[in-house]
């Protein structure tokens, strides 16, 4: 009987509509329609979402088919936004809720569709798989939200370098971020992102660049195990800075690919995540949070410079931020003319894998291989112009920003600005230009071998010899040119043994500090007139 009594009363309220059901509730929501439609109303699913599919969204459902809004044929009454809201943030959590992913493509992430549209899919890897994905505005802002609390919110401040090269200059100093390198932001928000199970198992990288330290300080910061494979050439403050970030570093090797060898074969036998730097959607939208942050920080902007090279993540993500807020803003990307990798790939329209391109203890990451096809296709659909410096500009600049900024930056750091060092955008001048100063990581050597040929090459230390008669007061009289002419000696050496002039003669070398080009002119000349024969050292 109560079978019998149930299977009457089921056939009653299958012939009672929705909206009679719920009758009785004080408050209608037709998303609880929703769900007594779904209970009673046995429909051919394929006709249905035939006849309620929208126009201009792309809607992706479930296994069970579609959940729709409302009776078929009939407009249903808006839904209350916030009875929505507080659905999804509580029974969703409860795991019993069906939902649906809408994705509504604006006219601005057009040029970000069609920049992808042609990519082909990438194959498995030990790694975290670079899959073709569109790099929504969404997907950067998303990334934004979520690594605010893990990374600096670096400043873009008014350089005292805008007067000396006719425009404003901002700087946006990502060198202060802890690990000095702006790949915290893609390696925090690509960690973040990583299932619960994987991160429990732990990640390993094998390299000594801004990636890695990036990925062994954030890694251990998750609380998410980490290893580090160093080949036994790399330099030891690097592995110890790693170790000091928390990973651990296992020495391999005696070359970079030996230890990468080594990382695969520890991450298959281990269940580890074998990380490397490449193009995928969440590492490009985390770099393109620079892009967000300098739009905000500095009203009106006329171009944003950022480095480029193999590793052009930043430049890609940022502009693709950047041209979703304004597409007026001119987005330059600057290379080494001894590594054009991204020129030469944009070229030939693909990744070139180029051996005589290997990492440089100078360069970084801007000489190293250009590494996908997603920052290589969005590179060419929405930067503007690309182009390549000398190595001498890039020492300049690290030294401008050192004298000017009191900033320690790498090649990397300061290539951007050896754009207008070089002169190679003078359609800026009079403009406002914002500057990605992304990274400071500069070995205590290197530092000083760069600051010494860079006062070399912008005529603040000066080198002469000439020959003088080994009698007393002939050198004071030379000190005394040098006194006159307010030039600081920094070092002066006498040479008797093996001069090849004249008997009782001595050669002097003199390094002079001048203030600039024309100092250093004047002092050449005033030289030459008291000493025709002295010989000024080239640069």
């Amino acid at each position: 009987m109560n079978f019998a009594a149930q299977f009457l009363y089921s056939r009653v309220l299958k012939n009672r509509s929705p909206r009679e059901r719920f009758r009785e509730d004080e408050d209608y929501d037709p998303f609880w329609q929703s769900y007594a439609e779904q209970l009673f109303l046995k429909k051919d699913d394929n006709k249905i979402k035939k006849q309620d599919a929208p126009a201009l969204c792309d809607l992706h459902c479930c296994k069970d088919g579609p959940i729709r809004n409302g009776l078929i044929g009939q407009k249903s009454p808006s839904i209350n936004p916030e009875r929505l809201k507080d659905f999804g943030e509580e029974d969703y959590l409860n795991g019993d809720v069906k939902t649906w992913e809408m994705k509504i493509v604006s006219r601005n992430e057009e040029l970000n569709r069609d920049a992808l549209s042609r990519i082909p899919q990438s194959s498995s890897r030990t790694s975290l798989s670079s899959c073709n994905k569109l790099i929504r505005f969404e997907d950067i802002s998303a990334a934004a939200f979520k690594i605010q609390c893990g990374v600096q919110k670096t400043p873009c401040m008014y350089s005292r370098l805008s007067k000396q090269y006719g425009m404003d200059i901002y700087l946006k100093k990502e060198f202060l971020q802890y690990t000095g390198s702006v790949k915290e932001r893609g390696v925090l928000y690509l960690l973040t992102s990583l299932p619960q199970d994987q991160q429990r198992k732990g990640v390993i990288v094998a390299s000594d660049s801004n990636f890695s330290m990036a990925v062994a300080y954030h890694a251990s910061e998750l609380r998410i195990p980490v290893f580090v494979i160093m080949s036994t050439s790399m330099s030891p403050a690097r592995v110890k800075m790693c170790r000091e970030y928390g990973a651990m570093v296992i020495s391999y090797g005696t070359t970079a690919k030996d230890s990468q060898t080594h990382a695969r074969r520890l991450a298959q036998e281990n269940g580890y995540l074998y990380l490397e730097e490449e193009d995928s959607a969440v590492y490009l939208s985390g770099l393109g949070t620079v892009g967000l942050e300098v739009y905000e920080q500095v009203p009106k902007l006329d171009a944003v410079i950022f480095p480029a090279g193999g590793h052009c993540g930043l430049l890609a993500g940022s502009a693709a931020a950047l041209k979703h807020l304004n597409p007026h803003i001119s987005v330059i990307g600057v290379e080494s003319e001894n590594f054009p990798v991204l020129q030469q790939s944009l070229k030939a329209g693909h990744p070139i894998e180029d051996q005589a391109c290997s990492n440089h203890h100078f360069y970084g990451d801007v000489s190293g291989l250009c590494f996908g096809s997603n920052s290589l296709q969005l590179t060419g659909k929405l930067v503007d112009k690309v182009v390549a410096v000398r190595e001498e500009d890039i020492l300049i600049s690290m030294l401008r920003l050192l004298e000017y900024e009191r900033a320690t930056v790498d090649a990397e750091g300061a290539i951007g600005l050896a754009a207008l060092v070089a002169g190679k955008l003078p359609e800026l001048k009079g403009k406002r230009v914002a500057i990605v100063v992304c990274s400071g990581n500069l070995e205590l050597h290197l530092l000083q071998q760069c600051i010494a040929r860079a006062l070399t090459l912008d005529n603040r230390v000066c080198r002469f010899s000439l020959v003088l008669s080994d009698c007393p007061g002939d050198i004071s009289k030379l000190l005394e040119i040098l006194a006159r002419e307010e030039a600081r000696v920094l070092d002066i050496r006498q040479e008797r043994m093996f001069v090849t002039s004249e008997l009782f003669t001595v050669e002097v070398t003199c390094t002079v500090e001048t203030r600039d080009k024309i100092h250093a002119a004047q002092l050449r000349n005033a030289l030459l007139e008291r000493y025709p024969t002295a010989a000024w050292t080239e640069r």
